[in-house]
């Protein structure tokens, strides 16, 4: 048998944030069926040492579902990528990044549903978390906001829609139809349009006199 890893001492703020990354990762593996004898064992903690810091699972998970939807790390990494290279090159790098973590917390999509379908706070956090990421986003199309047709924030709202229909099945109900689109085609998709190939000028031998 293993011999559980104990870690040292902690102030209960630090043994709050350790349980919270033991549980994350057991979360979007397990969904909300992880055992607290999993996360303990994950911890290096004995299972009641749980229950000194959390008064029950249901808001260790809440918490961890919290963390995980935490924007500061993809609002850094979108922001690292800065706005010296050429936009198109810009974009794919923050395209890839975002779809790293959307595919990361992916499996967590359904879980707030079950622990907080009616959790205010929450709700608000969430779109406090798109509304930080769609400003990062826009922060990095700014300086090219002559080009486009659309303002930066309205292009990165976009964005972000296109990105997340490429990752999540089913997205916005739209099934399957989306879900092979790689970083480039996104990008192509948001700059460029739909058509493969631009339309050929009209014929002027074929046009009608006025």
């Amino acid at each position: 048998m293993t011999k559980r890893r104990r870690v040292p001492a902690m102030a209960p703020e630090d043994r709050r944030a350790a349980l919270i990354a033991a549980t994350i990762p057991l979360l979007r593996e397990h969904g909300t069926a992880v055992s607290t004898r999993q996360i303990a064992e994950a911890a290096g903690v004995a299972e009641g040492t749980i229950f000194g810091v959390f008064p029950d699972k249901v808001s260790l998970l809440r918490a961890a579902v919290m963390s995980a939807f935490d924007p500061q790390p993809a609002v850094d990494a979108i922001t690292a990528v800065g706005t010296r290279l050429e936009l198109r090159a810009r974009l794919r790098q923050v395209v890839r990044t975002m779809r790293a973590g959307m595919m990361a917390n992916a499996k967590l999509m359904t879980t707030p549903r079950e622990l907080m379908a009616d959790d205010a706070e929450f709700l608000e956090r969430m779109g406090e978390r798109r509304g930080r990421i769609q400003s990062a986003l826009a922060a990095i199309i700014e300086p090219d906001r002559d080009r486009l047709r659309r303002s930066p924030e309205a292009t990165a709202q976009l964005l972000m829609m296109l990105t997340t229909v490429s990752v999540f099945r089913g997205g916005f109900g739209h099934g399957d139809e989306f879900n092979d689109m790689d970083d480039d085609e996104i990008v192509s998709v948001l700059l460029d349009g739909l058509l493969v190939r631009p339309s050929p000028p009209p014929d002027p031998s074929t046009e009608s006199a006025p």
